[in-house]
């Protein structure tokens, strides 16, 4: 798997204890949309320092499977809920919610380790790359 992924972007939480990772998977059904879903999570991250118990997120890719997403994490339910309920979220979901498969899988650590997150994170991807099943996330409402 050739994935590709930007540079680790930190929120206004230091993680000092546990942390609930969600990383997420958009499959496009259309070549076209693959930049277009990068880019709109880009312009999401801009607002990442700012996020309510946000500790942090990689946005990633994945140019020969159509896929992107990210893997953010977070102090606790409360604040991924807040995320995605979050107006640009909600638009920005609603806007490719028809283009293609979106998929999100999350766990709780016990603490952030930079490095053995994003490798559990390649390999969730990796099993969802080939098939394996995810929960399949609504955020339309």
């Amino acid at each position: 798997m050739a994935l590709l992924r930007t540079r680790w972007s930190a929120g206004p939480v230091r993680a000092t204890g546990p942390v609930l990772v969600s990383v997420t998977h958009f499959t496009c059904a259309h070549p076209p949309d693959l930049p277009r879903a990068f880019h709109a999570g880009m312009v999401l991250r801009r607002s990442w320092p700012d996020l309510e118990g946000a500790v942090g997120l990689w946005l990633w890719t994945d140019l020969r499977r159509r896929r992107c997403g990210s893997v953010s994490v977070w102090t606790g339910e409360d604040a991924l809920r807040g995320f995605v309920a979050w107006p640009p979220h909600v638009a920005i979901m609603r806007r490719f919610r028809r283009r293609g498969t979106i998929r999100a899988d999350t766990w709780w650590s016990d603490a952030f380790e930079p490095a053995g997150t994003w490798a559990r994170a390649e390999r969730v991807l990796a099993q969802a790359g080939a098939g394996a099943a995810s929960q399949i996330i609504d955020a339309s409402r």
